[in-house]
């Protein structure tokens, strides 16, 4: 007698699949073919949380009751012939910082608690939920996106799904963790300074942060209005592609969304990479790296053919541009509650947050317009470059609570350092991809890093396709977890 695979068969396998990283695409269309049942996939997944999570503490709460009716719904779609969407079943979490209905937005703060419930989804979970995709969960972050470790004084720091004595990264480290660790297939992060770039790669993922603007914020709590950007991690190039695909639009509850029309970029990653202008960033983005930073743009540069070296003079002044606009803005968003409930914040982000309160207006004003100078110091590499390589993170992921790290013969504090690569092209918005970078055998290296795929405003779509490139010649892509 010949026995034909269940849907619940194909689940099981998935997850058995997703410990080695099965991807958005593959769950997809196992769903939508009816060869899989979302019911099953998600069930499977929670058991793999409830086994996981409480060591790497990526979630800060699992939506049981509304998961399982979305993940019925797509299958009753599937069994009346319907198509529930290009991401039908596929599980996904949210940083804490985007609005979920019915659910008070914490952002990782115990502050937030008398805040009122969300009346509806931030507006990229929604547009993730319409193409089918699943919402499990929340996840764990700095508090107020205000840090690189996900260290968090009230819900615990997230662990790194490859080496749980390390940091996952932050501020969106719960997001990483959870899709390295197989939790999830995707999760959506934002990035103010490198929260995106940071985690993707210390916990050895793919990431994308898009253009300033490109992405609504609409439903989330902000941090910094003019750094603040929206996006997504994933385990592939091409699940990047096709959840940002989805991502896209305009929407007029964000004032700095570009009112622009969704570029596909899914279609155009098998596009060859031959004519495109690619150098590596020299520099600052050279000495503010460690060996394994540095060997890892080697790497990338080298399966891409790319032997140009560019510099960017202006980044140092840029970091500092950034740090200061980070600080006050923030201090600006919260003063009432520093002036009244100072005891109530993590001590790491209250005391960053006074100090921004006591920045004096010439300082703000002088970052604004050497923001300018930066930007046009930026696009004439442009002018002759399309695409800028640069390490991620100064090194791989520290250990959890480790004091300093080693940044240009010096060591210096971990937490506020983690970012110094990523922090000038925050200044000034551009989209980069993230690229993970394993470390070759016998190394005398264990963790992922990752490589920033560094593009001109508005053209995600090369930065996507030039990561595809990368892993498809072998150079980059995801490792199952140890844990």
């Amino acid at each position: 007698m010949i026995v034909l695979d269940t849907p619940r068969m194909v689940a099981e396998r998935l997850i058995e699949r997703a410990g080695m990283l099965a991807g958005v695409r593959t769950i997809a269309e196992a769903v939508r073919q009816g060869r899989c049942s979302a019911v099953a996939l998600l069930e499977a997944r929670i058991e793999r949380i409830e086994q996981r999570n409480p060591l790497l503490n990526c979630f800060t709460a699992i939506f049981h009751e509304r998961a399982r009716a979305a993940a019925a719904a797509v299958d009753a779609a599937v069994a009346a012939g319907h198509d529930p969407g290009p991401l039908a079943g596929v599980p996904f979490g949210v940083k804490d910082n985007y609005d979920v209905a019915g659910r008070v937005t914490l952002a990782g703060s115990i502050v937030n608690r008398s805040r009122p419930p969300a009346t509806a989804d931030a507006v990229l979970a929604q547009r993730l939920i319409r193409a089918g995709a699943v919402l499990v969960g929340s996840q764990n972050m700095d508090e107020f996106a205000y840090g690189f470790t996900t260290e968090n004084a009230h819900y615990g720091p997230t662990r790194n799904p490859h080496d749980p004595r390390r940091s996952a990264g932050g501020s969106s480290g719960g997001s990483a963790a959870a899709v390295a660790a197989g939790l999830v297939d995707c999760s959506l992060g934002t990035d103010t300074n490198g929260s995106i770039r940071v985690p993707a790669s210390f916990c050895g993922i793919f990431g994308l942060k898009p253009s300033y603007g490109r992405l609504p914020r609409s439903g989330t709590f902000p941090f910094v209005h003019d750094l603040d950007h929206l996006g997504l991690f994933a385990n592939s190039a091409a699940d990047l592609a096709q959840v940002y695909d989805v991502l896209q639009g305009y929407d007029t509850g964000d004032a700095a969304c570009a009112d622009l029309p969704p570029q596909p970029t899914l279609p155009g990653l098998e596009s060859s990479i031959a004519g495109l202008r690619i150098a590596r960033l020299g520099g600052w983005f050279e000495t503010m790296a460690d060996v394994q930073g540095r060997a890892a743009v080697t790497t990338v540069g080298e399966v891409l053919g790319a032997t140009d070296t560019v510099e960017l003079p202006g980044a140092a002044k840029a970091r500092a541009a950034a740090f200061v606009l980070t600080a006050a803005s923030g201090a600006n968003l919260h003063f009432e509650a520093l002036k009244s409930r100072a005891d109530d914040f993590d001590p790491a982000t209250r005391d960053r947050l006074l100090a921004g309160a006591l920045l004096p207006a010439n300082a703000v004003l002088q970052a604004q317009r050497y923001r300018a100078a930066f930007h046009a110091e930026a696009m004439g590499i442009f002018r002759d470059h399309d695409i800028l390589l640069a390490p991620a993170t100064p090194c791989s992921a520290p250990l959890l609570g480790q004091p300093t790290i080693h940044v240009d013969g010096a060591d210096v504090p971990t937490r506020p350092n983690i970012g110094v690569l990523t922090q000038p092209l925050s200044l000034i918005g551009l989209p980069v991809a993230t690229v993970p970078i394993f470390p070759r055998e016998n190394s005398g290296e264990t963790m992922p890093i990752g490589v920033q795929i560094i593009a001109a405003p508005w053209c995600e779509d090369l930065a996507l396709r030039v990561a595809a490139a990368i892993e498809a010649r072998g150079a980059a892509g995801p490792r199952p977890a140890l844990i």
